[in-house]
């Protein structure tokens, strides 16, 4: 089965403190929806200037959940 993570990127001294708060609100969103999904998370990628909010999901949801959300972008998620 093929995972496809996706992602959003926040830019500003508040980066993190958005992306945590953005990831609350993907899982509310998948919980609500019933859509199955592997992992949620956040990570910093430059401190005080730019993190992530990602979703896991099979890649059989990636097309409707891409037009829902309007992630800024994805990739292959392999775990491990």
């Amino acid at each position: 089965m093929e995972h496809i993570k996706m992602i959003w990127d926040f830019r500003s001294p508040a980066a993190l403190k958005t992306a945590q708060h953005y990831e609350v609100h993907l899982k509310e969103f998948m919980e609500m929806d019933k859509i199955p999904f592997l992992k949620t998370g956040h990570e910093v990628i430059t401190p005080n200037e730019h993190a992530i909010a990602y979703l896991v999901v099979e890649k059989e949801y990636l097309i409707p959940l891409r037009n829902k959300l309007k992630p800024h972008r994805g990739v292959y998620y392999k775990e491990g």
